[in-house]
């Protein structure tokens, strides 16, 4: 049987298109900056995304981190969500390596945070507090696509109050895809961005940080404080390139099907389901059974995570029938 791996979009393995374009790579070494096909994926990521420069990296946490340790000092504060990636799933990384102070503030369901909130949360300057110094969002959140209009209002609202802004997008394509918005008109307002190749869009490994030449060329000196100067990395960079050049519009195929296992879902008595508005899929079951649900789906070849309610995550190696065989092992665990 085959399996059907819903746990997140990180588990894609490479195509053999992608790993053929691996093999091929031209390579050199990056940490002497000669590595061809890095810096063409650097040149390409950063043009893509109006920015000035950009940085491959080998995570996404990484990306963030170094973005948060360019633009903060230590004792600064960055405003943060309190169910962000970066504050509550990276292992505390800004305030261990970086002595930089999170604020956390309230998410409303859509992953926004509230402008009253942001602008309560930034501090005077006063000796008593961290200098307030960052504004960070993310893009998708929980699979959500954040309005352009909000986007707009916040960062807006940070640079009136002298702070810059860093967009944690590590789906950003996917709120390209689903919003039909240029991917420059949704990272225009931010400093600094930081995307996954990783993820949707099946590379094996690999982000990018992107912002000003300065901001970058601060970030690689982060970059190496934290181990991740990386050498003949153009093997990686090219599977980057490859999934940039295939990758992006089948986004759609993932959106659709987590449609699909949505609704097939929804149809379920004792399941309650949040339309997505990606490639993930949240549920969550009457009473205390999700641990049953999910031991029930590995032994029909399903697997999905229960860390905040069930969390069905497509991907380009899940397709429709995977999909239907999910609904089909969850529908016989609650007709049971």
């Amino acid at each position: 049987m085959n399996l059907v791996d819903l746990r997140s979009d990180t588990v894609t393995r490479p195509t053999a298109a992608m790993r053929a374009a691996m093999a091929a790579a031209e390579v050199g070494d990056d940490v002497f900056a000669d590595d061809p096909t890095v810096n063409a994926l650097q040149e390409r990521i950063a043009a893509m995304l109006g920015k000035e420069a950009a940085l491959f990296v080998p995570s996404g946490t990484q990306s963030n981190l170094c973005a948060l340790m360019s633009h903060c000092q230590r004792g600064d504060e960055a405003l943060v969500g309190q169910m962000a990636h970066l504050y509550r799933y990276e292992a505390g990384g800004m305030a261990v390596l970086g002595s930089i102070q999170p604020q956390p503030l309230p998410q409303q369901p859509d992953g926004t945070l509230l402008l009253s909130d942001i602008a309560a949360a930034i501090k005077p300057d006063d000796a008593h507090f961290g200098r307030t110094r960052l504004l960070c969002l993310e893009n998708t959140w929980n699979g959500q696509v954040l309005a352009q209009s909000y986007l707009d209002e916040a960062t807006a609202l940070a640079r009136r109050r002298g702070l810059a802004t860093h967009l944690d997008g590590a789906r950003l394509f996917n709120a390209v895809v689903a919003s039909g918005r240029p991917v420059q008109e949704i990272t225009r307002p931010f400093d600094s961005v930081s995307v996954c190749f990783s993820k949707g869009l099946g590379a094996p490994v690999g982000s990018a940080l992107c912002g000003s030449k300065e901001l970058i060329a601060r970030a690689h000196r982060v970059r190496k404080m934290l181990g991740g100067g990386m050498r003949q990395a153009g093997v990686l960079a090219a599977a980057a390139m490859h999934a940039l050049d295939h990758h992006v519009d089948r986004l759609a195929d993932d959106h659709a099907n987590a449609r699909r296992l949505a609704d097939g879902l929804g149809g379920i008595d004792g399941i309650t389901v949040v339309r997505p508005d990606t490639n993930i899929v949240f549920a969550s079951v009457a009473g205390e059974r999700t641990v049953a649900l999910l031991a029930h789906l590995k032994q029909r070849g399903v697997l999905a995570t229960g860390l905040i309610g069930l969390r069905f995550v497509t991907h380009l190696d899940v397709d429709t029938a995977g999909v239907d065989r999910t609904v089909a092992a969850v529908s016989e665990f609650m007709s049971a």
